[in-house]
């Protein structure tokens, strides 16, 4: 499996004899399949990579080969945010609010570059270089928006790409969705205007361990310019309501992830220090549950899983962690949703970021009634469409409640 080289993570050393090209991994390989096929011939989104495949194959040094790939890469994110917001890319008859073609049309983009067969000496650790370029670029993390004015505040929000896609490779991923609609978009609240930047997570475990979310959130959070006044971690969480994680845990509870890897055990993170069981959250849960922001409802969710100091075996507590105990579940679970939450959280924490922000889970996204069978239903259907946009439309509710509380 090809991973992509985070900041602050030696690169492993390439073989004596590095191959020419990569096999494709195992997210990759679910392009085959039909699914992905019709999402990205129905977005448009299908001539990403041979247009890209087709520049790379015209690079004939390292450095026209990271211009292409950063070009491309910017390019992808540009598009699905402006599709997403009513602007381009036009073709396609897909629904414009969709996050499906950016992650499948990346995914096309990673193995175009794993086939590729430079004229030029290249290696394992130069094709790893490449790829964490075209992964960083083409999920917004490296988009610089112009400052705001005075008395603009400024928003970040997280999002994932579509998991659990073995069970159903038609899934859509609803905080992926909100991420690229509300991207640049200025919120009206009580306390003024208020600016959002998004930013769009893999559902890989090697990434977190890497250090993708610190590298990520480090210039949103540390002083300057781009400093945030609120963030929100985002993700698809329980059937039928909004839930605001209270506490977040650092355990990672075993399940695999989109490359078909487990991990479990503490969450592993860039600190010398010992690193808390658990971090809080900072959104006013209280003010954002009563707002009535939308058709679904919002809970101040406090439940968590621990080991008891001196205990042996977990136990559940709905009123969050007791003093001196182990984490073996947040809040938002023992999945990355969790993971995601405890990094930003205590990435806060480390910089002193004085900013409400904290973890959002949404409701699941369904098919509609009739199109539940991923063996023969459709990639899209208009309860499915609707159901996505109700959630973007209520995130971004509670963005605007969560900024004016």
């Amino acid at each position: 499996m090809r991973l992509p080289t985070q900041s602050g993570v030696p690169a492993l050393a390439p073989p004596a004899t590095a191959p020419t090209c990569a096999a494709p991994t195992v997210e990759e390989a679910r392009l085959d399949r039909a699914a992905p096929q019709e999402i990205l011939r129905r977005s448009g989104f299908d001539a990403a990579a041979p247009r890209f495949a087709r520049e790379l194959a015209a690079a004939h040094s390292r450095t026209a080969a990271q211009r292409v790939v950063r070009r491309h890469g910017r390019a992808l994110w540009q598009d699905a945010v402006g599709r997403a917001q009513g602007r381009g890319p036009a073709g396609g008859d897909l629904s414009p609010d969709d996050d499906r073609p950016l992650y499948w049309a990346r995914l096309s983009l990673t193995r175009a570059l794993g086939a590729w067969q430079p004229s030029f000496p290249l290696g394992e650790a130069g094709r790893a270089a490449l790829l964490d370029r075209l992964e960083w670029t083409s999920r917004g993390h490296d988009t610089v928006l112009p400052p705001v004015a005075e008395g603009v505040g400024r928003i970040l929000v997280t999002g994932f790409d579509p998991f659990r896609l073995d069970a159903d490779v038609r899934r859509s991923n609803p905080s992926g969705a909100a991420a690229l609609a509300l991207h640049g978009v200025t919120l009206s609240t009580a306390r003024g205007p208020a600016r959002v930047a998004a930013v769009v997570f893999p559902v890989r475990w090697a990434d977190f361990t890497r250090g993708s979310v610190e590298r990520a959130l480090r210039p949103w959070f540390r002083p300057g310019p781009h400093r945030v006044d609120l963030f929100a971690t985002v993700s698809q969480g329980r059937d039928g309501r909004f839930d605001l994680e209270r506490f977040n845990g650092a355990w990672r509870g075993g399940l695999p992830d989109n490359a078909g890897v487990p991990a479990t055990g503490p969450v592993p993170v860039p600190y010398d220090n010992e690193p808390p069981q658990w971090t809080t959250t900072g959104l006013p849960y209280r003010a954002v549950a009563a707002a009535g922001t939308g058709p679904f409802p919002v809970y101040d969710r406090t439940e968590v899983t621990e080991l008891p100091a001196g205990a042996g075996v977990p136990v559940v507590s709905d009123r969050g962690p007791t003093p001196g105990s182990a984490a073996r579940a947040g809040g938002g679970g023992d999945y990355l949703s969790n993971e995601i939450a405890y990094r930003a959280t205590l990435l806060r924490d480390e910089l002193g970021l004085p900013a409400p922000g904290g973890h959002v889970h949404t409701p699941l996204l369904h098919f509609g009634p009739g199109n539940t069978d991923p063996a023969t239903g459709t990639v899209t259907d208009p309860a499915f469409v609707a159901d996505r946009l109700a959630i973007t439309a209520q995130i971004r509710a509670i963005l605007t409640a969560a900024a004016g509380a």
